[in-house]
């Protein structure tokens, strides 16, 4: 039985009790029957609402051990048996305080629910942006097939305003896309022929065809969503601490009201049925339901809440893992840097210059050489046919258009020398670290094309929130000194490491663990032995799916700023629970003495059914504690 259906019924067969306790005192009115129908009642919400505790506590005792509910056992069961002795030798009886403290307990547990719903509605939320049909192209036409149906390498289409239904490359067309219920990106993304595609996005604006190449469990949103349930069933090695201390924490309640009922019936001589009342007001006032509920609630929200942002935390270690981090190591090939080289300057007639380095590199496969192809295709700048094309190796290549000679290379491809201007142009652009190739025709150079592997828009900042965050910044990549410096000074690296080889890159990050904690931050294959060998892993989510496996966390958008928001999640949701056991802790060593009557002379004191009605709040207190993390600034 739920626990709502559980709480309702205990709700209704102990109103009667409660309209009794108000109205006795006033009008003198019982109800008919009195204390037997109070037993009937109370029988009543033993059965439904107790006996669950009753049984756990059971199946823990026989394995010699103490949880929560065996004091919210122990404490109604206490109550409602000594009720049945009293009411057969017509004495005082107590069965209200078992059935209200059944009932509160349960309405604890209901708001919990509720609450914890919330914290993890991420999952549902993710879950419900599946598209439930694509259109797929079979024998000639595009026909609407279940997405279940749908295999890697089916060509699909989409039109605007439908849902992309899996994962892939788009094959023609192009448009713009809503990726933030994945990502977290608040603006459409432009997407054209050969770009990537996440299934449960939104198409805004152009009809495109793509190549389905991952489908079901395989997709990007699959992934998510079982990291996300993942981490939200996870423990934090904190957790561990706690359940050590409930473990003393419950038999010790268990000896604290034992010893609360011989004080009061045996030393200050108050009646039996008083010092029942004081000891099970201890064990109910003590149960640590909070205690329990501080670490998974904070962990279920902290992690649904990084979901949204498109920052995936695996789990509860990760937590604890980047709370005292002090450096920061990036790789710089895709996780700094785009991961590609590209054209950033052009000295001489823009148009000419490339126009001739593109026909001549046309059918090159070099990256230098899709680096200009591409700067051409942005610039709608026509190729030329050549004819008589040949590599030279080191040096460049040559070819005829309209039967004149030209040239793209480096300097040992001339046959003479730069003229003074462009020779002060190339040794600018060398010390800037760009790799510089020159453009000749008819055996005279017409200009320079410097190309490099830029740093993407977002680096830049990234590292100055982190530096202001008071982390030290270091850079690990096999690049020659000069292009590594030249990339660190453009985004404000502190330290630089270059010219490492993929298998040392995990030396380099325990060597620097001497320092304090690390975290590494990267997104190629030869990036896994350092990720899984720092402190935290932190895997880019365009990486290799060993790189994100690697990774405690992995961030989806590829938006370095989101290492620093990652940083400040964790480290919020880890300062979260440790609040949260710090006031379930001191609501319990506060509750303990005013519950056993250490206050009773002062009038301060608190009965079973207050103590139950407290205790259930104060679990709610701890998930509400937990949902503020929603609201945090990162």
């Amino acid at each position: 039985m739920s626990v709502k259906n559980r709480f309702i019924i205990s709700l209704l067969f102990s109103l009667p009790m409660l309209f009794e306790m108000v109205a006795h005192p006033l009008f003198g009115w019982e109800l008919p029957g009195h204390t037997y129908t109070m037993f009937a009642l109370t029988t009543v919400v033993m059965i439904v609402g107790a006996w669950p505790f009753i049984r756990t506590a059971m199946a823990a005792f026989r394995n010699h051990h103490a949880n929560m509910d065996t004091l919210i056992a122990i404490g109604t069961s206490t109550a409602y048996i000594y009720s049945i002795y009293a009411m057969l030798n017509h004495q005082q009886v107590f069965f209200e305080v078992a059935a209200f403290v059944i009932t509160f307990i349960l309405l604890g547990q209901l708001f919990e629910e509720m609450t914890k719903g919330r914290a993890n509605s991420a999952i549902e939320k993710l879950l419900g942006l599946q598209a439930k049909d694509a259109e797929v192209l079979r024998d000639g036409e595009y026909v609407s097939v279940l997405l279940a149906s749908v295999q890697p390498g089916d060509i699909l289409r989409v039109k605007p305003g439908q849902k992309i239904a899996v994962d892939g490359v788009i094959t023609e067309g192009s448009s713009t896309i809503d990726e933030a219920m994945v990502t977290g990106e608040s603006m459409p993304v432009a997407k054209k022929t050969g770009d990537a595609v996440i299934g449960s996005t939104i198409n805004k604006t152009g009809t495109f065809l793509f190549e389905a190449t991952k489908v079901g469990s395989d997709t990007l949103l699959a992934h998510i969503v079982e990291m996300v349930k993942k981490a939200q069933a996870s423990r934090a090695p904190i957790q561990k601490t706690v359940d050590t201390i409930s473990n003393i924490f419950v038999p010790t309640v268990l000896i604290l009201a034992i010893l609360t009922f011989v004080v009061w019936y045996v030393f200050l001589d108050a009646a039996a049925a008083t010092a029942l009342m004081y000891a099970v007001a201890v064990l109910i006032i003590a149960c640590p339901c909070a205690l329990g509920l501080a670490t998974p609630t904070a962990l279920m929200v902290g992690a649904g809440r990084g979901a949204k942002m498109g920052i995936l935390i695996k789990n509860g270690e990760v937590l604890e893992a980047a709370n005292d981090i002090q450096t920061v190591i990036f790789d710089k090939t895709g996780t700094i840097t785009l991961g590609k080289p590209v054209v950033t300057d052009v000295v001489g007639d823009e148009k000419a210059v490339l126009q001739l380095a593109a026909s001549l590199e046309h059918p090159s496969e070099h990256p230098l050489a899709t680096a200009i192809l591409d700067k051409v295709d942005q610039l709608g700048i026509k190729i030329q046919k050549v004819t008589k094309f040949r590599a030279v190796e080191g040096q460049g290549v040559t070819a005829e258009i309209d039967s004149v000679p030209a040239f793209v290379g480096n300097t040992t491809l001339l046959s003479g020398r730069l003229d003074t201007t462009l020779e002060k142009e190339m040794q600018r652009l060398q010390g800037e670290a760009k790799t510089v190739v020159i453009v000749g025709s008819n055996k005279k150079p017409i200009g320079l094309i410097a190309i490099q592997d830029t740093p993407k828009e977002t680096s830049a900042a990234a590292i100055t929130t982190l530096k202001k965050r008071g982390y030290r910044t270091v850079m690990i990549t096999g690049d020659n000194e000069r292009v590594a410096r030249a990339i660190a000074d453009l985004v404000g690296i502190d330290e630089v490491f270059a010219e490492v080889l993929p298998s040392d890159k995990a030396d380099h990050v325990t060597s620097l663990q001497s320092r304090g904690k690390v975290a590494f931050v990267g997104d190629g294959i030869n990036d896994a032995p350092a990720l899984a060998a720092a402190d935290l892993g932190i895997a880019m989510g365009s990486g290799t799916d060993i790189a994100i496996e690697s990774g405690g966390i992995v961030l989806v958008k590829n938006d370095l700023r989101d290492v620093a928001r990652a940083l400040t999640l964790s480290q919020k949701t880890f300062g979260r629970i440790k609040l949260n056991l710090f006031w379930a802790f001191i609501y319990n060593m506060l509750g303990i003495p005013i519950a056993a009557g250490a206050f009773a002379w002062a009038g301060l004191t608190l009965s079973p059914e207050l103590a139950g009605l407290a205790m259930a709040f104060s679990s709610v207190s701890v998930v509400s504690s937990s949902l503020l993390l929603n609201r945090a600034k990162l």
